[in-house]
């Protein structure tokens, strides 16, 4: 199946005009969210400014949060410093197929807004993972949510899913990797708000709170020799027909893969922990 209209993700098409009018739409939509109806703070926005608007030519980054309401993105990047109306800036995502993309005039929307369907339970070889993999070749910035859906309990963060794993890896450019970790959305857009429905709009008088870590380091050939080394100790991982990448066979790619997510998830409980000390203090 090719994949879902990708012609209008496309920079000009059109002109670039309709991408323009969304971003604009969604940027003005999203400044109102979070500066206007709620109290937005921002620990560390530097870092995520300085690597939008100046990371080195050519390599990609890829910012990896947790999920708690359908409005993460895009009112994660509403705060007030932040170019939300700038189309050529804005980060690609992942975005659920099944939500985003149910029907024409929905895929036409998100495709304008760059985002990627993903089809849930679908695996990290599927189509549009090849897509976002194309993006990143080029330098582009990806936005991930690795926990897979959308959770509002007052949890740990849960064990992630390989995909942004995988793309860390499989990237021709190894990409830049930004945790952020959130608070206060959960609020904004409760999922059981009424009679187990979200509410028609957004709530407001909330109090979001936004922790940007700093970018996580991977040496990727020591890690990639590591899961090998693990995988022929380990005849208990399961075998279901992946190809080869960089001499790992199906087994070492699953050690590595649950390497690199493991690491994503310790650092973004740790913004988790920090996030909850700020909360409580202020």
């Amino acid at each position: 199946m090719g994949r879902k209209m990708e012609w209008a993700a496309k920079r000009m098409h059109l002109g670039g005009i309709p991408r323009k009018m969304v971003f604009v739409a969604v940027g003005a939509f999203s400044k109102v969210v979070a500066t206007v109806l709620n109290t937005t703070t921002v620990h560390n926005p530097d870092t995520l400014l300085q690597l939008v608007h100046h990371r080195p030519p050519g390599v990609p980054l890829i910012t990896v949060s947790n999920h708690v309401s359908t409005l993460d993105d895009p009112v994660l990047w509403g705060f007030k410093s932040f170019p939300t109306s700038d189309s050529k800036l804005a980060r690609w995502v992942l975005a659920a197929e099944d939500i985003c993309f149910r029907n024409m005039a929905f895929s036409y929307f998100f495709r304008l807004g760059k985002c990627i369907p993903i089809t849930r339970g679908g695996g990290i070889f599927q189509e549009h993972m090849n897509e976002a993999l194309e993006r990143l070749s080029e330098g582009e910035w990806l936005h991930t949510f690795p926990e897979g859906k959308v959770s509002q309990e007052d949890a740990p963060i849960r064990r992630l899913k390989w995909g942004t794993a995988s793309l860390i890896d499989r990237a021709p450019v190894t990409p830049i990797v930004l945790p952020i970790f959130h608070h206060g959305l959960h609020e904004v857009m409760p999922e059981k708000f009424f009679r187990g429905k979200r509410p028609p709009v957004p709530l407001w008088n909330k109090r979001i709170n936004i922790v940007v870590g700093e970018p996580i380091e991977f040496n990727l050939p020591q890690m990639r020799q590591i899961a090998a080394a693990a995988a022929s100790h380990d005849k208990t991982l399961p075998i279901t027909g992946w190809p080869s990448l960089h001499g790992l066979d199906e087994g070492a790619q699953r050690c590595l893969y649950r390497d690199i997510s493991k690491r994503i998830q310790v650092v973004m409980e740790n913004l988790r922990g920090f996030s909850k000390r700020i909360f409580r203090s202020s």
